[in-house]
Formats: C-alpha cells, sequence, structure tokens
C-alpha cells in the first residue's frame, strides 16, 4: 500500500515529449539551462541518433540540470522532475506511465518522435505537451496532429533561434503549434504552467473543503 502510494506521489502532472535532431544538443542545453527542476513535469527527449554509437546525451545533458537524466529502459516508470532519454537503436512509446522500447529497422525511413508522440497523445490527452526543436526533415510533424486533437499543447522553437529550422518550420507550417519561442522562453513557459497548474489545485481542494 504504502509503495501504492509512493508512486502515485511520483505521478506527473504532464509529460513532455521533445523532439530534436540536428543541432538539438544546443537547444536542449539551453532549454534544461533555464528551466525549474520542481515542476511536477515528467521530460522525454526524443533525439536522433545513431544506432552504431552509445549516446553520451545523458551525461552530456546532466550537466545543465540537477534533475535525474536517464536513459530510458524497457518498462521504466515515469516519475515528475525527471528527464529521459531514448536510448540509440531503439524507438519508444509510453503507456500507463510506462516506457516501452521496440528495436527498429535501420534499413527503413524511421520517425521516432512521431511515434513517442503518438503515444503520447493517447496516453495522456490534454495532459501532453510536445516541443519540436532543432532538426532537419519534418520528424514530429505527424505526431502532433494526434497532440492537438486530444488538446495537448505544441510549441515549436523559433525557427531563427534554431541551428536547423528544417523540424521547426514544418510543425509551424501546419498551423497546429499554439507557442512559438526561443528555448529558454520555452522553458519560462513550463515553469508558467505548472505555477498555473497549482494555482488551480489549491482553489479546486479550497472550494471542496
Amino acid at each position: 500500500m504504502a509503495n501504492r502510494q509512493s508512486m502515485q506521489n511520483q505521478k506527473p502532472g504532464c509529460v513532455v515529449g521533445i523532439g530534436s535532431s540536428a543541432g538539438g544538443l544546443e537547444a536542449l542545453q539551453q532549454f534544461l539551462t533555464f528551466l525549474p527542476t520542481d515542476t511536477g513535469m515528467a521530460f522525454v527527449i526524443i533525439q536522433h541518433l545513431s544506432p552504431d554509437h552509445r549516446s553520451l546525451l545523458a551525461d552530456i545533458l546532466g550537466k545543465y540540470t540537477t534533475m535525474p537524466v536517464l536513459e530510458a529502459k524497457e518498462g521504466m516508470h515515469v516519475r515528475k522532475n525527471t528527464v529521459y532519454m531514448l536510448p540509440p537503436k531503439y524507438n519508444m512509446e509510453i503507456e500507463a506511465d510506462e516506457l516501452h522500447l521496440r528495436e527498429y529497422n535501420h534499413q527503413h525511413i524511421n520517425h521516432p518522435i512521431d511515434i513517442f508522440f503518438r503515444s503520447l497523445a493517447k496516453a495522456y490527452e490534454n495532459r501532453a505537451v510536445a516541443i519540436i526543436l532543432s532538426g532537419t526533415g519534418s520528424d514530429g510533424t505527424n505526431g502532433i496532429r494526434q497532440i492537438k486533437e486530444r488538446n495537448g499543447l505544441i510549441i515549436a522553437q523559433a525557427p531563427e533561434s534554431a541551428k536547423f529550422d528544417g523540424m521547426p518550420r514544418s510543425a509551424i507550417a501546419t498551423g497546429f503549434a499554439d507557442l512559438i519561442l526561443n528555448p529558454d522562453s520555452i522553458a519560462r513557459e513550463m515553469a508558467d504552467i505548472s505555477r498555473r497548474s497549482r494555482s488551480e489545485e489549491r482553489l479546486s481542494r479550497n472550494a471542496e473543503t
């Protein structure tokens, strides 16, 4: 019983999926630098990675936040105030607060951001946030459609601040982006959302009593 209560206390208020590709490391560093560590949210980073090399991304990004930065493992529970990274060679989905990995065929074109965003929309509906950062191509563009359909929040990096603006521009062109911001401003928006959510929770509790 106590363990179940502990897990309930660790449940994130919302889950933020972050898609990035070429040039995304710089954007992620800026985002984490300005992101408070107590938002009550969980952050899942889907970065295009080479399948041939071990990723050092979790170690690198861990220097920019005091939140735990973990490379995801099969069945890992998602906890608030924690950052999760997609491991190389895998696609990842989220279901019932758990991360699930599936190795993909490296001979075929792969869209890991779309795959994760679609599962995020289904699992969290209006508690899903999708962020598209620097990258080439259009990965993430199809996934944000489903998040938008379930009243989730879509944020794209301002193209002029992105090292590679293909992915942000593709997302913006859909008309689904609620906000278009630099990485530091995206982090501040997460802090504002967290404050508003906590204020609404307090008001709701007070109304009940």
